[in-house]
């Protein structure tokens, strides 16, 4: 299916349907690759207006709940160190949708979000 662009606005209304669904969280940033499992509670975002440098982001997407992940070094799923998942926002980021999963591109790397089926 041919990826659908959104609006920011529109990527947080579709998303925010996801709420109480298990969703796996791939992001792909230089050679790193992770894949997350997140029982998915709660969106919210966060503005930092005090960064120290421009590695920090100045917007941030916020994925609340429990999960594992998974990295490229372990090879096996450990459990998130918080219940809290982020995704660092450009004024740049690209939000699409395909029907079946989300995709975040930033500078920095690209993030896939999708439902899993249990």
């Amino acid at each position: 299916m041919t990826p659908q662009y959104l609006s920011v606005e529109e990527f947080n209304e579709m998303l925010h349907q996801w709420n109480g669904e298990t969703i796996k969280i791939s992001k792909e940033e230089l050679d790193d690759h992770d894949e997350t499992i997140l029982d998915l509670d709660n969106i919210s975002y966060s503005k930092d207006t005090r960064r120290i440098d421009d590695y920090e982001p100045m917007h941030s997407l916020h994925l609340n709940g429990t999960g594992f992940t998974e990295t490229d070094d372990v090879q096996e799923y450990q459990p998130l160190p918080s219940s809290l998942y982020e995704i660092p926002l450009e004024d740049s980021t690209i939000y699409q949708f395909d029907g079946n999963q989300f995709r975040l591109i930033t500078e920095r790397g690209t993030y896939t979000i999708e439902r899993v089926n249990h």
